[in-house]
């Protein structure tokens, strides 16, 4: 992360080979990624660049995976420059999504409007990434997401691809989120801490975006999960219809809110729509409930719907703010049948 001049020379000149970087002014990085010489580990090549550069920043290029059932599946299509509504007004709420790609032709997203971002001019739909999409800013006769008409940024960091949700694309779709000042992010994705996306994550917060992002689905006796785990990063859980936390939801300091994440419906590819059951899908109902407050980036809007959305939570667990539901339970009349809702 934003390494110097020298210190990319003296990679190359022990063999390290530059396979790719990325400069984006508007978050004050630099992200290299290197190639160790042949026959080195990764451990070992990670050793070695913290030894010689020890005031620089260096991790692995983690990758980070979407959390909860609905995580596979994907359909290629050519990539529309943007889905609008007939008549969309500009005032609508804006939320950001950090996924797989979203099945923008699904009969849902009809009444929305779109802007998917990477995978050059493909678009990979995946059922993940649309199953949250559809939480977040999907509509149809029977199926109601949180926001009504509203304006979606999704981005893709998977394309189908093996390295998918790798950190130097978080970092490039972070990036392209802040470009269009979308306050609100919703990110259902998990992964080990990481140097550079801590830093990401750090500077993103302290100008006033909104990070959400799934605990994950490892059991209440697994270590922290990243990004939720972040200092300043929303981190959510999930409870069933009965209000009782998931079994596999993780446990800690991380857990903001909590919302529902089991016994509903999502959109799938196909113009379908399939169970879903996961902290990754109640994430997205946080979202919503923030992107309906904050407009722009803004650390004092920020605050101010945080500390509203607290005082409105449902308290499940001990009294106050507490290691398995947080503050407790928001968004607390949404729900969608796990029949086939239709279009």
């Amino acid at each position: 992360m934003s390494p110097t001049a020298q210190a990319v020379d003296a990679a190359q000149a022990r063999g390290f080979r530059i396979v790719r970087e990325q400069t984006i002014g508007d978050l004050d990085f630099h992200l290299v990624v290197l190639q160790p010489p042949a026959r080195m580990s990764t451990a070992k090549a990670l050793r070695e660049l913290r030894e010689a550069d020890p005031a620089g920043t260096y991790d692995f290029n983690h990758i980070y995976l979407g959390v909860g059932a609905a995580a596979l599946g994907v359909a290629a299509s050519p990539r529309p420059d943007s889905t609008e509504a007939d008549g969309a007004a500009q005032s609508v709420p804006r939320v950001g999504l950090v996924d797989s790609g979203v099945d923008v032709s699904h009969p849902v997203f009809h009444g929305a409007v779109i802007h998917t971002w990477g995978c050059g001019e493909r678009l990979f739909a995946g059922t993940h990434g649309t199953a949250v999409a559809s939480l977040l800013v999907g509509q149809s006769t029977n199926f109601h997401g949180i926001l009504d008409r509203a304006e979606l940024y999704a981005a893709d960091v998977y394309c189908n691809a093996p390295t998918g949700g790798a950190v130097d694309a978080l970092a490039a779709a972070f990036a392209w989120l802040a470009q269009q000042r979308v306050a609100v992010v919703n990110v259902s994705l998990v992964g080990p801490d990481n140097a550079a996306l801590a830093q990401i994550v750090r500077t993103l917060t302290s100008r006033g975006y909104l990070l959400v992002a799934a605990v994950g689905n490892d059991g209440p006796a697994a270590p922290p999960l990243y990004p939720a785990s972040y200092p300043h990063v929303i981190g959510v859980t999930a409870v069933d219809s009965h209000r009782r936390v998931l079994i596999e939801a993780a446990r800690g300091n991380q857990v903001m809110f909590a919302a529902r994440g089991a016994d509903m419906s999502a959109a799938d590819l196909g113009g379908k729509y399939s169970a879903i059951r996961g902290t990754s899908f109640a994430a997205p109902i946080v979202a919503a409930l923030l992107a309906q407050c904050v407009s722009a980036p803004d650390s004092s809007a920020a605050n101010t719907a945080l500390e509203s959305l607290a005082h409105s939570a449902i308290d499940l667990g001990p009294p106050g703010r507490d290691l398995t539901y947080g503050f407790g339970l928001v968004g607390a009349d949404y729900r969608t049948d796990l029949a086939q809702p239709g279009r």
